[in-house]
């Protein structure tokens, strides 16, 4: 009967370890033309786009980018709409990068 409750613990612990590992985060990113095409290759979701999310995702600690894509600015909670007069002249695009542990 011991045996069975060690490997329900062993058994417990991996899946934990596991689902741990699985962390999923999604950051939120202006959309700015820099001049480098970055943006663009994010915003379109071209396959340049697959490097640049990786390495952003690499570089806030987290093993590769899940998905990138262009995110309107009524998908992003507390965000001024497109129409608000908050957004005068120059109103920033943004970009969803959703990296993986």
């Amino acid at each position: 009967m011991r045996n069975i409750f060690v490997v329900f613990l062993l058994a417990a612990a991996t899946l934990s370890a596991a689902s741990a590992s699985a962390e999923i985060r999604t950051f939120i990113i202006a959309n700015n033309a820099d001049g480098y095409g970055v943006d663009r290759c994010l915003a379109t979701g071209a396959n340049c786009g697959v490097a640049v999310a990786a390495a952003y995702c690499r570089a806030q600690q987290f093993a590769e980018a899940q998905s990138f894509r262009k995110i309107a600015r009524d998908e992003i909670t507390g965000a001024a709409s497109a129409g608000s007069t908050a957004c005068l002249g120059s109103c920033n695009e943004f970009v969803a990068i959703e990296c993986r542990r």
